[in-house]
């Protein structure tokens, strides 16, 4: 059976993935493609051409598409919680009794179109699956686990639910307790990340990297929910907040509103780390890791002690520091974080969870690298057709070569195989760098990401190594939990610890990518650290490259000196 799963074209971060036979063989997100940061109100074309070559499927041949979207009856509690708790915008509350289905019907007509345009017959069948089952699927059904696990789904919002709590159980998910819209953690910590001066989707993990320099007991930020081990309630006099309540600046309207800026003072500009904003950071951080881990307590108490399995999937699942405190309670043994945990894969977990519904046995997720892939010689024309490629050559030995221009203190471009899918570069597309050479951070901010000072970088580890490091035998292939770094090697690996310690590494294998293995085994023979600093292939504010251009554009205009593509080595600025 072919299933084709669609995501974003709600509100952003549109993407594509295809199941055959229940193995995930392709998956791509819209952004790397149209160049846009989070395809903002695209559908996912481009990914759905590139998953249907990479599989060498036909439209026709496609079985049906799924979509993480779904009608809510009105006979739900969440329509009539949206309405209570929006009393304050009548046209919202009565929008959501009245014509609560409206935006999906607006949907479907969407995707019909798009796939009309891709030559998909006209009566393909489209099955809806709830957002946050598609994510809780996406988390259980690639996971591995089988007999039973339990299951967090956290997020700002899908159609109401913004939080899920259940478990799986020989391919079925069950639903504990939902939460509803506006009451959303990950709504509070957006809107939050919004005053502190950064863009929602992006400015999270900024505002997580914030968190490390602040003091959490100096400020109290209580006033921003109400909860006990059973419900939460958001404040949204001061977050979370729509309509006339918004803070406005410049025509500009926030998720946030007046009454919290005359509460905290004015929201933050710049990209300094300064007062009293690192202290509101550390106590935002530190507010959703207490309220999440109490109510995991309270209602995956039952199936962790059973089963000790727990898969986190949602916006709020890249919090790799909320990840590190759910892996630390003493009943969770395993914890699996669907690396696509964003919006961008709900496509997928759409088509796992309606995959699973028939009957189908969803293979589990082996690695990510389910993009694009290019050959040496097409990345060789693509140097001969680009205007400012001056200097390239073929190389016999990428790797040594790789392992010189590492060694000597210089950042590396290293673009290989199938292109990544989700957030974190694994190795393919990748900015590379010696872990240990002081001031390399900096230097890769001054050429490539002119990214805030004090975010920190992440290490790819070679698996042997990876327990000396990190002091667990834990699974980490993603880059999707963070661990202490043990103090031997706090000091070697300066460039790649964090102010508070901590490193979100990613455990490299040889089975699932053996060029990148070979490159830091060759790096730890020549430096003895089994370890490579590793940042994502983009500028700062673009998506992650995907094509030789997209690469050759991003490497002319930085202060990169050295790009790998394959098997060739381009240079500049007198590289050689």
């Amino acid at each position: 059976m072919v299933i084709l799963g669609l995501s974003g074209f709600v509100y952003h971060d549109a993407a594509a993935a295809l199941l055959v036979d229940g193995r995930l063989v392709a998956a791509a997100e819209e952004e790397r493609f149209c160049r846009q940061k989070h395809a903002k109100g695209r559908l996912p074309e481009s990914a759905v051409r590139f998953c249907l070559q990479q599989a060498d499927v036909h439209p026709a041949d496609v079985d049906l598409v799924a979509f993480p979207y779904a009608p809510i009856s009105i006979f739900r509690p969440a329509r009539w919680h949206y309405a209570w708790r929006h009393w304050y915008a009548p046209d919202r509350a009565l929008d959501a009794l009245v014509n609560g289905n409206r935006r999906y019907r607006r949907h479907v007509r969407n995707i019909r179109r798009m796939l009309r345009d891709l030559c998909f017959p006209a009566a393909v069948r489209l099955v809806p699956v709830e957002h946050h089952l598609a994510h809780a699927s996406s988390a259980y059904h690639l996971s591995g686990f089988r007999d039973k696990a339990a299951i967090l789904s956290i997020d700002g919002k899908g159609e109401y639910t913004t939080t899920l709590f259940g478990y799986g159980e020989h391919g079925r998910i069950r639903t504990i307790r939902e939460f509803y819209d506006p009451d959303s953690l990950g709504g509070l910590y957006a809107a939050f990340t919004e005053y502190l001066g950064f863009e929602m989707l992006d400015g999270e993990f900024k505002v997580m990297g914030m968190a490390a320099y602040g003091d959490p007991e100096r400020r109290d930020l209580s006033r921003l929910l109400r909860y006990d081990r059973r419900s939460i309630r958001i404040n949204n006099r001061l977050v979370n907040v729509v309509g006339l309540r918004r803070y406005k600046e410049r025509g500009k309207g926030y998720f946030f509103s007046p009454a919290l800026v005359e509460w905290l003072g004015p929201p933050r500009k710049g990209d300094h780390i300064d007062q009293p904003y690192v202290d509101y950071a550390a106590a935002l951080q530190r507010l959703l890791e207490h309220v999440t881990v109490a109510l995991v307590e309270h209602f995956l108490g039952d199936a962790l002690a059973e089963t000790g399995r727990l898969c986190l999937a949602g916006g709020v699942a890249l919090n790799v520091k909320l990840n590190q405190r759910l892996l630390a309670l003493p009943q969770v043994r395993e914890l699996f974080v669907q690396p696509a945990a964003g919006d961008a894969g709900t496509g997928l977990g759409a088509a796992a969870f309606v995959g699973a519904q028939l009957r189908e046995h969803i293979q589990p997720l082996e690695h990510v690298y389910l993009g694009p892939a290019y050959t040496t010689d097409q990345c060789l024309r693509t140097c001969e057709e680009h205007a400012a490629a001056e200097h390239w050559q073929r190389l016999d030995d990428p790797v040594g070569r790789g392992v010189e221009i590492l060694a000597a203190g210089q950042p590396l471009a290293w673009f290989q195989g199938a292109m990544e899918f989700g957030p974190r570069a694994l190795g393919n597309r990748s900015i590379l760098a010696h872990p240990a050479r002081p001031g390399m951070a900096d230097t890769i901010n001054a050429q490539v990401k002119y990214r805030e000072r004090w975010r920190p970088f992440c290490p790819s580890i070679l698996e042997p190594a990876a327990e000396e490091i990190l002091g667990t035998t834990h699974p980490a292939p993603y880059m999707t939990l963070a661990f202490h770094v043990q103090e031997p090697w706090r000091g070697r690996l300066g460039e790649v610890v964090h102010k508070d310690d901590s490193t979100r590494p990613q455990v490299v294998t040889r089975r699932t990518n053996p060029r990148y293995y070979r490159l830091i085994e060759a790096f730890q023979a020549r430096t003895g650290l089994p370890v490579l600093l590793n940042t994502s292939l983009n500028r700062r504010g673009e998506p992650m490259v995907c094509s030789p251009k997209d690469a050759l554009d991003m490497f002319f205009a930085t202060g990169l000196r050295y790009l790998i593509m394959e098997d060739v080595l381009v240079t500049k600025g007198g590289g050689e």
